[in-house]
């Protein structure tokens, strides 16, 4: 999970309660703060990574494991410092510092990384993958390898090949279950501010608006809105099962993060230690994906205990309006024919 990067996260704080007891389910309890070995004190080679969830996060844990990692293979030869809860600046500006070679990792996200390359957003595109057999593939394969390669062409960083799972967004609404295209229309959904969001929704004819997640459950209580839009940590988190009904997963967008290495950095290190660091984060990558399934189901098991209903959709129904409305057109003019031919192998035909 990430943080300070888009304007439906909410704060470190009223996170954290979620967060012990997400960790717990996804078996990290036994995972303890590491510490680094005495020899890393004395390391050759010191990294600064920035990131802005809180220490007791799935990503903090992992990226401390990195570190274990990395100093226990180096032989004490290099050292990763991690610096949570947004010490070295906001994801935009540690994008920034990163890119100057000031910071030497940061985990960014397709929609922070797509402000400044376009293409970076091309797995957030609407309805795009059914789920995660669709979508690792294609993130493992092709389009990651094609983003990888964008980000370090365009923007002089150096992407690590698996990129962390932040999870797919889905829809919960308070009076009504939405199964295909037809039930949104006219549904006063709340979304994050930017533009992407709101153009998915309004080719599907609802009612997208945003609004701060601070008044959201009030908003949802006194019907201003009829239903929201998000990743499930969050409705846990905003204890939106106490105002909405129904939770429909569309699985509609999904985000991860990239872990990206400062050019600067990257070439100052031997084979040896690039191999070392790139498998150290890889390996935790794979784990923290892990992490965020079993969080996600512990989740769902709550949220249905607390009388949320869930339900399946089908996807065929939201693809064909999207078509219809020329939503995938002119997301396939945006991202040229070459990115757009390479996602419709994994994807299956959309515009």
């Amino acid at each position: 999970m990430y943080f300070a990067q888009r304007s439906d996260t909410l704060s470190p704080t009223r996170f954290r309660s979620l967060s012990r007891r997400a960790l717990g389910r996804a078996a990290l309890a036994g995972l303890a703060i590491p510490f680094l070995p005495r020899g890393a004190r004395a390391a050759e080679i010191v990294w600064r990574v920035g990131h802005n969830a809180p220490v007791d996060f799935a990503l903090h844990l992992r990226l401390l494991e990195v570190a274990n990692t990395v100093a226990t293979r180096s032989e004490g030869k290099m050292a990763i410092k991690i610096y949570p809860d947004g010490e070295l600046g906001s994801t935009v500006g540690l994008l920034a510092q990163a890119r100057a070679g000031k910071i030497d990792a940061v985990p960014l996200s397709n929609q922070v990384l797509s402000a400044t390359l376009a293409v970076a957003a091309l797995p957030m595109l609407g309805f795009a993958f059914s789920g995660y057999d669709q979508m690792w593939p294609a993130l493992d394969g092709g389009v990651g390898t094609l983003l990888r390669t964008q980000i370090q062409q365009r923007l002089g960083l150096v992407p690590m090949e698996r990129i962390w799972d932040f999870g797919f967004r889905q829809i919960t609404t308070g009076d009504k279950p939405i199964y295909t295209a037809a039930d949104l229309e006219g549904l006063r959904l709340r979304t994050p501010p930017e533009a992407d969001f709101f153009a998915l929704f309004q080719a599907l004819k609802a009612l997208p608006m945003a609004m701060p997640l601070s008044g959201l459950e009030e908003a949802l209580t006194t019907g201003a809105f009829d239903g929201q839009e998000s990743v499930l940590q969050l409705v846990k988190a905003a204890s939106l099962q106490n105002v909405q009904s129904f939770c429909a997963l569309t699985n509609h967008l999904w985000d991860g993060q990239w872990i990206c290495v400062s050019g600067s950095s990257w070439s100052k290190l031997s084979p040896k230690l690039k191999d070392i660091v790139t498998a150290a984060f890889d390996e935790s990558g794979l784990k923290h994906r892990q992490d965020t399934a079993l969080s996600e189901a512990g989740i769902r098991v709550e949220l249905e205990a607390a009388g949320m209903k869930f339900n399946g959709v089908d996807p065929k129904t939201f693809r064909a309006a999207l078509r219809k409305a020329g939503y995938y057109a002119a997301w396939k003019a945006k991202m040229g024919e070459e990115s757009w031919a390479l996602l419709e192998k994994y994807t299956g035909s959309l515009a």
